[in-house]
């Protein structure tokens, strides 16, 4: 039977992420993929897992895999304190919410504030998750300009002088998908910017803890508190698959945030909840994190050094001290999606750029390259294949030497 006279209007403005569709092919034998933002296997703190597990049942017996408090496991949300601390959000265990991953806060920061029809005011390029967790809510979408230091305050100032924004969303810290970092006198612009102005900014901080090289840069929320949400993650620094979101946000709009997250899941798995309490109050992670750095950090740095070998000189990149993702942009006129499958053909994808813009046309001669997922010798490889692709088409011969 066709039920398709049955399906509400909104899912007119939902579609399957046009990423995970592209990444279909990634799946064919000897496929390299630079492509999807994916934490590294070697990464998860394997060795640890049973031992976290058997603590975890030691401690809390059957609490651990009983229904518990929608807004998070306790021991869990008291662990993150002195965790968000150290990246410099002060906070209370109160007033933390335990979401099933970030995706999870945002479709539900979205259910409460979005209405058909109001602004969200993104970065160009955003990320294309946060667009996804947006859509079915119907938003209008605002673009704010970007440069090679992130997003420009100035803009954001025109943005919100010209329009009712209902919400700013930013990822401001080694950006999907561009890997670029506000610097700190951007951030202290934004946040008086936003007092100013009443707004709401929600500030998506993944990949803050993957620094490999420079100095941390405080969050923006710790310039304005009252003004930001703030959303992180254990996916990066833990493992993906625990679906593990952090959400600290304004009291009024916290209070809704669990009533919808009632109606959604009741509340985040109990026992992977205990799994990363223990793995944070146990001091396992600041024994993990710089295996976790010491892994990606060179793969990024194989990755710098082959585009500057093999890439045309007609293209440039970001050079971003850490985070998973580097951006790369050719001549004004090129189109890299034709290019993507040509690439294909030669077993390495990557993603076209164009996906993590709201206008059409915009970014077509971007792509989004990944370096997490492969060794250091296979990046190399796969951009000396991508290097041949686009000197192909554009005639030219590779690089500025390393």
């Amino acid at each position: 039977m066709d039920f398709s006279h049955l399906l509400a209007d909104r899912t007119h403005k939902m579609g399957a992420s046009a990423i995970r569709e592209i990444l279909k092919v990634v799946s064919q034998p000897g496929m390299v993929s630079l492509a999807g933002g994916i934490p590294a296997p070697e990464s998860f703190p394997m060795d640890i897992m049973g031992e976290l597990a058997e603590k975890v049942i030691a401690k809390y017996g059957p609490q651990a895999f009983q229904y518990d408090f929608t807004e998070g496991f306790p021991p869990f949300r008291e662990a993150l304190v002195p965790h968000l601390q150290r990246k410099g959000i002060c906070t209370t265990a109160e007033e933390i919410l335990i979401a099933s991953g970030s995706q999870g806060a945002l479709d539900a920061i979205a259910k409460v504030l979005v209405s058909k029809g109001d602004k969200i005011a993104v970065e160009a390029p955003t990320y294309l998750g946060a667009l996804q967790a947006f859509a079915p809510y119907e938003p209008t979408y605002v673009k704010m300009d970007t440069d090679d230091e992130g997003l420009i305050p100035e803009c954001l100032e025109r943005v919100l002088a010209a329009n009712t924004v209902k919400l700013i969303y930013l990822v401001p810290t080694f950006q999907n998908p561009t890997g670029r970092t506000l610097p700190v006198e951007r951030r202290k612009q934004i946040a008086e910017i936003i007092q100013r102005n009443r707004a709401l900014l929600i500030e998506d901080d993944p990949y803050s803890a993957l620094r490999y090289r420079g100095e941390a840069v405080p969050p923006i929320r710790s310039f304005a508190p009252e003004n930001v949400i703030y959303l992180t993650t254990l996916s990066k620094v833990f493992a993906p698959g625990l679906r593990l979101g952090v959400c600290v946000a304004p009291p009024d709009i916290r209070r809704w945030i669990v009533v919808v997250k009632q109606g959604v899941d009741l509340h985040t798995s109990t026992f992977n909840q205990a799994l990363a309490a223990e793995y944070l109050s146990g001091g396992y992670i600041t024994r993990q994190l710089p295996k976790i750095l010491a892994i990606y950090g060179p793969r990024q740095e194989a990755m710098l050094n082959a585009l500057a070998v093999h890439f045309p000189e007609k293209f440039s990149w970001s050079k971003p001290e850490g985070g998973m993702f580097l951006w790369a942009e050719g001549p004004k006129g090129l189109d890299i999606e034709p290019l993507y499958w040509k690439a294909i053909e030669n077993k390495v994808a990557f993603v076209p750029g164009r996906y993590f813009y709201t206008e059409p046309g915009e970014g077509l001669s971007t792509m989004r390259l990944n370096y997490t997922m492969c060794d250091e010798a296979t990046i190399e490889g796969a951009i000396g294949v991508l290097g041949g692709v686009l000197n192909g088409a554009l005639g030219t011969r590779p690089g500025r030497g390393a």
